[in-house]
């Protein structure tokens, strides 16, 4: 049960990671060499289009999955699954603390350039932190 417990964790944080990963390497720098209001509008469709079935069970399914490991990982002694479980979290700390409330300002009447970098540090720190979990895990 462990094996397929933090798998099943490692996958959905690794499935998460390519996420955050192919917004850092493409859908950032198109982005940037579009004008403002362009940029805007496209980052507001995108914010409405990722919340769907599949990336909310994507999403929910990896955290209580990444929850259970890390409690188990406590109960057992095993470090190594403490830390995987911890960094995999800090992603979805993350998108909670800066990502979503800078969607939902931008959706009100936000302005995607005052918001891009810190939006975009945040991506690059939770794609960080979800590969940093995904090989843990799978240590």
């Amino acid at each position: 049960m462990t094996g397929v417990l933090d798998g099943a964790a490692a996958i959905g944080a690794g499935l998460l990671g390519g996420i955050y990963l192919a917004f850092s390497v493409a859908v950032l720098p198109a982005l940037r060499r579009r004008p403002a209001t362009e940029a805007t509008a496209v980052m507001r469709g995108v914010n409405r289009a990722i919340v769907n079935p599949v990336f909310g069970t994507l999403f929910a399914g990896t955290a209580l999955l990444t929850c259970a490991v890390t409690v188990a990982g406590v109960l057992g002694g095993q470090p190594l699954r403490i830390a995987g479980g911890v960094a995999v979290l800090a992603g979805f700390v993350v998108t909670a603390a800066v990502n979503i409330p800078l969607n939902n300002a931008l959706e009100r009447d936000g302005d995607w350039v005052a918001f891009a970098p810190r939006w975009s540090a945040a991506n690059h720190l939770r794609g960080a932190v979800s590969t940093l979990g995904v090989a843990l895990l799978l240590l």
